[in-house]
Formats: structure tokens, C-alpha cells, sequence
């Protein structure tokens, strides 16, 4: 059974860092990519950070770039986004995802964990 376990968030005030966590158990990690999507309350989820499995590549949006750094440990299969400069706007539920439909696999998702920053 795939298990995705995010754990970090809680409140910050803008300009603050905070550095969220995935734990993946279940899957051979390193086969999939792995996704960082955040959802702000009536807004659509979004991506923010995208790394491969080897951890060579990453993407983010212009909305979190510079300011955001995801990175993966394959032999503890985790992923960390670590955040800093925060805004308000960064608000959200934060989900990892574990891709693994470009290798013709399941994708499978976290529960999310809640970042809020405000001071």
C-alpha cells in the first residue's frame, strides 16, 4: 500500500521559511517523479516544484521561484520543499504528489498539510 506523508506545516509570518516534508513508503521511490501542488482555499490546486527521480532536474513557477527549493532523498524516500520569503499569498494546503504515469505507472497523493502565513 502506497502511504505519502507530508508533515511541516503550521504559521509563519511573511518573510518567514518553513520547510515541509514527504514521506513515501510503499513504492520504489526513486522510479517516480515527485511533485510539490499547494490549494488555496476557492482556488485551483497548483503546482509549485517539480523534481526528477534521480533528483537531477527541477521545475518550479514563476510565482515560487527563487524562493522555493524541493529536493529528494532516495535512500530515506523523502521529499522536502523548503520555502522561504513567504507571502500571504503562499497560503494553502500543501500536497506531494508521486508521478508515475510518465513511466506508465499510478500517480498516487499525501493528504496535505496547512501552511498559513500571516503575521
Amino acid at each position: 500500500q502506497v502511504q505519502l506523508v507530508e508533515s511541516g506545516g503550521g504559521l509563519v509570518q511573511p518573510g518567514g521559511s518553513l520547510k515541509l516534508s514527504c514521506a513515501a513508503s510503499g513504492l520504489t521511490f526513486s522510479s517516480y517523479l515527485m511533485d510539490w501542488y499547494r490549494q488555496a482555499p476557492g482556488k485551483e490546486r497548483e503546482l509549485v516544484a517539480r523534481i526528477t527521480g534521480g533528483g537531477g532536474t527541477t521545475y518550479y513557477p514563476n510565482s515560487v521561484k527563487g524562493r522555493f527549493t524541493i529536493s529528494r532523498d532516495n535512500v530515506k524516500n523523502t521529499v522536502d520543499l523548503q520555502m522561504s520569503s513567504l507571502k500571504p499569498e503562499d497560503t494553502a494546503v500543501y500536497y506531494c504528489k508521486a508521478v508515475g504515469s510518465a513511466r506508465g505507472l499510478s500517480d498516487y497523493w499525501g493528504k496535505g498539510t496547512l501552511v498559513t502565513v500571516s503575521s
